[in-house]
């Protein structure tokens, strides 16, 4: 996944929807305690006028378990947190339409295809406690919210002929040559390495605005296992 995706991740990019209940000073896990009664969620973090739950901060590090092998440290997954909460606002206040179901589930047939077989990628989940119903929610919303960052950011994302070139010389051209691999010539490939560049110009461009509309957010992090 590129930089940005993981700046979101969430890849939401991967806590529930606002929809679903993930607001507000309060929130009920979906599963009851013995006796029929419903277990209260913690506050993991204060976003101006909302709430950073447990339960996503947990989701999000079972997610980064999958994907990567281990979840990050608890501050990371809600400062990641946070950066999807600043562009699930802007992707409602532009009211960007969210992926097809096709989309989503050609995100769900490439995450799986990573790993060794179906079984092996079934028990994962399942070591990271996640459901399959789970991951489809949260790898659609990791697609909503990086083709909106690429919708926002891509027209400002312009690359030069001399950048491309630079690219091809500096950077593909030695990496292909330490593998012992041929070199295609600079047309054949010039097309992908302009893609390779405004991905990250875009991610770039995300990163730094993502950091400057943290910083004016009024964001208190809450002690491990908390209650408001």
């Amino acid at each position: 996944m590129r930089r940005v995706l993981r700046i979101l991740v969430c890849v939401g990019w991967l806590a529930a929807p606002v929809a679903a209940g993930c607001t507000g000073a309060w929130a009920q896990s979906s599963a009851p305690e013995a006796g029929g009664a419903q277990s209260v969620d913690g506050v993991a973090a204060r976003i101006e006028d909302d709430v950073l739950l447990e339960s996503e901060v947990r989701e999000l590090g079972a997610f980064q378990q999958l994907v990567d092998g281990s979840p990050k440290p608890r501050t990371d997954r809600i400062r990641e947190l946070a950066d999807q909460w600043i562009v699930r606002g802007e992707i409602e206040a532009a009211k960007y339409p969210p992926p097809s179901a096709a989309d989503a589930d050609r995100a769900y047939t490439q995450l799986a295809a990573q790993f060794s077989s179906p079984e092996e990628f079934t028990k994962r989940c399942a070591a990271a406690g996640l459901t399959d119903a789970a991951v489809r929610r949260m790898l659609a919303q990791q697609l909503h919210l990086s083709r909106f960052l690429d919708y926002r950011f891509r027209p400002a994302a312009q690359i030069d002929a001399k950048q491309v070139n630079a690219y091809y010389q500096d950077d593909f051209s030695p990496q292909l040559k330490a593998r012992n691999q041929s070199i295609p010539p600079l047309a054949d490939v010039e097309d992908t390495i302009r893609e390779v560049l405004i991905q990250r110009a875009i991610s770039d461009r995300a990163t730094q605005w993502l950091d400057d509309t943290r910083s004016r957010l009024k964001i208190d992090t809450v002690s491990n296992g908390a209650q408001p």
